[in-house]
């Protein structure tokens, strides 16, 4: 896979003044022989041959690998130029140019020989040098490719869990607007009901007339009372298959509390609420569903671990609901993995009840937390 980005202004003025120095120093070690003017042109084009490696990398390093084959002052820019090909290209490419240039300082060898060292040993150096250009090149390419692929994957990760997240509101908001159905049918048929028999028994006693009157106004009362909170929850099928019933409110938390703790949890209740009875139905069932998965995630993630639960308000001040549990030991084994859509979702119900919930685990415990109003 080529890579055909340009390149920075940093990279091209890095190599500029890099090659410029290294060609410079090859061109000093040629002074005084014959070929001085043949270096000096092959200097001039090897400098323009590593520029070019930066937009055209094999190009480039075969511009100045055959410059090299002529001239030891091209060596700087053909070696530069088979790191820019190990680096931007596949393994089989860089391979081969890595060979040209070996081949090509070999014919310079045999042309220009080095007077320090012999011809056997000073091509074992020149190998070396460009196996170890391909090998670090090719790190820096698988590198750089799996730290795309971790990017890939974490950005893949993040779009699948907000996906997720917005599933679990949106299925959460399908189970309020079910049972907000449920809630509305049923006190809406108990309006119509009284209504009929106020529409169709007009000779009633006026008592009887007061009093289905009372309990339509009643019903009205408490229907749009339902709709101004927006606050329902939809009980598991599992529950109760055929819907019947009544929903769970506060008055059924000492059965949820015994349900734990006969399953094992050690479970705290502390009640410092004024009246339960005057709590709003639907702020009843908002606290009832925050405490049941509270005991839920400290049965999942902290198991064995004691629980506690605050029930604190009074009619004109928020509705306190407090879950602690201290985190499991080290050596625990959660019951079941979490996906965290269960607070999403308890998130969701109490924000559309007006209320607040936070979460938050630390070294010494894991609270949750809501906050619900509570009308005086």
């Amino acid at each position: 896979m080529s890579e055909t980005r340009s390149p920075h202004p940093f990279a091209v003025a890095g190599m500029v003044l890099g090659m410029g120095v290294l060609t410079t120093v090859a061109l000093w070690g040629q002074a005084g022989r014959p070929t001085w003017g043949l270096d000096v042109a092959i200097a001039v084009m090897s400098l323009a041959a590593a520029l070019a490696q930066l937009w055209w990398p094999v190009h480039g390093a075969l511009a100045a690998t055959l410059l090299a084959a002529l001239s030891p002052v091209a060596t700087p820019a053909a070696t530069a130029g088979a790191l820019q090909v190990a680096q931007r290209r596949r393994l089989p490419v860089a391979a081969a140019v890595t060979a040209v240039g070996m081949a090509a300082h070999l014919v310079q060898g045999l042309w220009r020989p080095n007077s320090g060292i012999s011809l056997s040993w000073w091509w074992l150096l020149i190998c070396a040098a460009y196996g170890a250009l391909l090998g670090w090149g090719a790190l820096a390419r698988s590198r750089r490719a799996l730290l795309t692929s971790l990017r890939e994957r974490a950005d893949r990760a993040e779009a699948e869990q907000g996906r997720r997240i917005a599933e679990a509101r949106m299925a959460e908001r399908r189970r309020l607007a079910r049972e907000m159905h449920d809630v509305l049918a049923h006190r809406l048929s108990l309006v119509a009901t009284h209504a009929g028999a106020l529409e169709y028994r007009p000779d009633s006693s006026p008592d009887r007339l007061a009093t289905a009157a009372g309990v339509v106004r009643t019903g009205v009362h408490q229907a749009l009372e339902e709709l101004r909170q927006v606050i329902t929850l939809l009980r598991e099928q599992d529950d109760d298959p055929d819907g019947a019933g009544p929903l769970p409110g506060l008055a059924d938390l000492p059965d949820l509390i015994a349900d734990a703790r006969r399953a094992g949890q050690s479970v705290r209740l502390r009640e410092e609420v004024a009246d339960t009875a005057a709590l709003p139905p639907a702020a009843s069932r908002t606290a009832y569903r925050v405490v049941q998965e509270g005991l839920t995630n400290a049965r999942k993630h902290a198991p064995g671990q004691p629980v506690d639960v605050l029930l604190r308000g009074a009619p004109g001040t928020p509705l306190l609901i407090e879950i602690r549990n201290p985190p499991p030991p080290a050596e625990a084994v959660p019951l079941a993995p979490g996906s965290g859509l269960g607070l999403v979702g308890l998130t969701e119900r109490v924000r559309l009840a007006g209320g607040q919930l936070d979460h938050q685990g630390t070294a010494a415990e894991f609270r949750l937390q809501a906050r619900l109003p509570w009308p005086a």
